[in-house]
């Protein structure tokens, strides 16, 4: 799989990059697939991960150059310093405008590779903002103020709200146009309906931290085609 890197923001530090989805941001364990760190090394040499996305998630991501600005920006992750904003199709009508969902994560007891809400997990905050709100789905903003894994996704299941097209935490079907359609119908020449998503929706848009001179950046990822094609849909629909 050819992934064409649209760098964000580059300086001797760091280079932040539009991760497209179905790309992994650092290899696996079985290095089954390229990675996106992969692809960086390729390029510089020497790259050292700050953070990461989920494989199907898109969006903002740094990655530093050097050890130096590596311990710099790693160490304002840990610290909460940055600011990290997403935005998510979840399914269901969200009915509050906003809110903050303060419920700690661990691992699940049975379930491995599974993340949930459990009592003796680590301390997870994620604030959200309904945005848009359809029949079927909510268009959502989040700031999360913990980097836990899988922490949006672990959160809105929660919250009776998982991320569409979520297979672990919500129930992985695709946006069909014709369940969102009443009068729908199949092209003359088209046999088969296409997903109009087949992808966890969720987007990393905006990151905010500073830099090694003391300045503040702000990286922003415009929402990609995708999911601007599915609200398209939805908002024709209301």
């Amino acid at each position: 799989m050819k992934h064409k890197l649209e760098i964000l923001s580059e300086t001797d530090d760091y280079v932040a990059i539009n991760k497209p989805a179905g790309l992994l941001s650092i290899p696996d364990r079985e290095q089954s697939e390229p990675s996106l760190k992969d692809i960086l090394i390729a390029r510089y040499g020497s790259i050292l991960t700050v953070h990461r996305l989920d494989k199907e998630t898109s969006g903002v991501i740094v990655f530093a150059k050097n050890e130096t600005t590596h311990r710099f920006l790693s160490q304002q992750f840990e610290s909460r310093a940055t600011e990290k904003f997403y935005n998510g199709l979840v399914l269901g009508r969200v009915y509050e405008e906003e809110g903050i969902i303060d419920e700690p994560i661990g691992e699940h007891p049975a379930k491995k590779g599974l993340m949930t809400v459990v009592r003796k997990g680590k301390p997870s905050i994620t604030a959200f903002r309904l945005l848009d709100a359809f029949s079927q789905y909510s268009w959502m903003e989040f700031k999360i103020l913990t980097g836990r894994t899988h922490q949006i996704r672990v959160h809105m299941k929660h919250m009776g709200h998982p991320i569409v097209c979520d297979p672990l935490y919500g129930d992985g079907k695709p946006v069909m146009l014709s369940a969102i359609k009443k009068k729908y119908k199949l092209g003359k020449d088209v046999l088969e309906e296409k997903p109009l998503l087949n992808r966890l929706a969720l987007h990393a848009r905006e990151l905010r931290f500073t830099d090694m001179t003391g300045n503040t950046v702000s990286l922003e990822a415009p929402v990609p085609k995708d999911l601007r094609a599915v609200l398209q849909q939805l908002g024709k629909l209301t």
